[in-house]
């Protein structure tokens, strides 16, 4: 059993690591101010699930596959990139009509959903990360590594939803702003375009 304090310390490690700009928090930002905190709340649940797959691959050590096979984590990264870059072309086609009744529209709460579990699974460097962060609070003394991971990862998961949660939220008052401006509508999604572009090139040009 893992220490109280150490899940603790772990626990103060996580929310740091989930407040720390990346493709994860950028993404329910920009997507809770286009559609609303409740989108960003469903994509934060997409996302989340998302860690349980990267959870489970580093505890069975499948994680350690990507770590040192070149081709594995081209494919994946590749896969991922191209993802973030159809999200792109998404938002640069789209109006300000579409972005104001995208909630209700074009983008269902289980296309969110998934859209969050897709990006998160697509990203090896949440693989690598969680690889490399995930083992420094276990200790073989305490017992099953595995089962520690897994408790550890929970902690993980928790920290994120709660800083995802904060996030969508506080994005979510831009949304009224957005809903009563086209041209708004029409930057934060140009915006919104290019930060996507940019997390693709940044996920395609990354190294083991």
């Amino acid at each position: 059993m893992i220490p109280v304090d150490a899940l603790l310390l772990f626990f103060a490690a996580s929310v740091a690591l989930a407040i720390a700009p990346g493709p994860d928090n950028i993404f329910v930002l920009t997507q809770s101010a286009i559609n609303g905190k409740k989108s960003g709340f469903i994509i934060t649940l997409g996302l989340c699930t998302g860690l349980l797959f990267h959870i489970s691959a580093v505890a069975l050590g499948v994680a350690a596959i990507f770590k040192t096979s070149t081709l594995a984590f081209t494919i994946l990264k590749t896969v991922g990139a191209a993802y973030l870059l159809y999200l792109a072309w998404q938002a640069f086609r789209a109006g300000a009509t579409d972005i104001s009744n995208a909630a209700n529209q074009k983008q269902g709460g289980w296309a969110l959903y998934s859209r969050g579990v897709l990006m998160n699974i697509t990203n090896p460097k949440v693989a690598i990360f969680f690889l490399s962060f995930l083992p420094q609070f276990a200790d073989p003394a305490r017992g099953s590594i595995p089962l520690q991971i897994i408790m550890l990862g929970i902690v993980f998961i928790i920290a994120a939803l709660i800083v995802f949660s904060c996030i969508a939220w506080a994005a979510s008052y831009i949304s009224h702003w957005l809903n009563s401006s086209k041209r708004g509508q029409l930057v934060i999604n140009r915006v919104a375009g290019v930060v996507f572009i940019g997390l693709a090139c940044r996920l395609a040009l990354s190294k083991q």
